[in-house]
């Protein structure tokens, strides 16, 4: 019999939050599931790291028969604290999530979710990032796709540098109609200010809010797919983020007019 993968679960809103427990539950029987992740809700960090306060790692005991440890840093601090104290050997697999709200779109340059998926990447450990599209989903009708997603993503490598970004559209809108395996669209979070004043000093000062900055979206895309009732899948590659057409055009000029203009 075949040695069970080991997979090793992170999120950005927190080891207590309800969708850590759905993803670890929906892999829990297929894999030795080991979960690292932050103490505290981490949304919006991205690839944020700590490096100028300590980080506390304690046992978790909210994952039955499974090894858990919660960590007072980003999802990233939480993968580098996995990869490089708790676990003797890198895992099969790093499935990060399931985030409430989407990570469609260039969203994914902020998400703490898919920070600890890129970590996994830039790794060169196979990573899923997962994430509904709704702020307060229901994920217990998520829990059925987890695994097959998980388990093709083992059975089918994806390339270095690449991770896949997941996202489930609002369940109780439309029936789910399938699966889609497309590109990224355009949509990301743009600020919302709200400007407060305290009530005795009297100064301003503000929450950041987030709204959608909509985009006339290619009708081949996650956000595009999302609406229509499709779960959707995009395989992101971060290994190299070179704009080689740009360097491939400006190059010559760019290095004749500041080399003369050394000399």
């Amino acid at each position: 019999m075949s040695k069970r993968p080991t997979v090793l679960i992170t999120n950005d809103d927190g080891i207590d939050a309800p969708g850590i427990k759905h993803l670890w539950n929906a892999l829990k029987d297929i894999a030795d599931a080991i979960i690292v992740a932050p103490s505290e809700e981490q949304s919006g960090v991205g690839l944020c790291m700590t490096l100028r306060r300590p980080l506390q790692v304690a046992p978790s005991h909210r994952f039955e028969n499974s090894i858990a440890w919660s960590v007072s840093g980003t999802p990233v601090d939480c993968v580098k604290i996995a990869l490089s104290v708790l676990l003797s050997h890198p895992p099969d697999i790093i499935v990060s999530g399931i985030n409430r709200g989407t990570n469609s779109g260039r969203n994914v340059l902020y998400s703490g979710t898919v920070g600890g998926a890129i970590e996994g990447a830039l790794r060169e450990i196979p990573s899923i990032a997962f994430s509904c599209h709704e702020y307060n989903p229901n994920y217990a009708w998520v829990e059925k796709y987890i695994a097959p997603i998980v388990q093709h993503a083992m059975e089918h490598a994806l390339p270095l540098g690449t991770f896949l970004n997941v996202n489930f559209p609002v369940e109780r809108l439309q029936p789910i109609k399938g699966f889609k395996l497309t590109r990224q669209g355009k949509e990301y979070w743009l600020e919302n200010p709200d400007k407060r004043y305290h009530p005795t000093e009297k100064e301003a000062y503000y929450w950041l809010g987030a709204k959608a900055a909509k985009y006339e979206e290619e009708a081949d895309c996650d956000v595009a797919w999302l609406r229509e009732g499709y779960i959707t899948a995009v395989p992101i590659h971060i290994a190299e983020l070179t704009d080689h057409q740009h360097m491939k055009a400006r190059k010559d000029h760019f290095e004749q007019l500041f080399n003369n203009a050394s000399n």
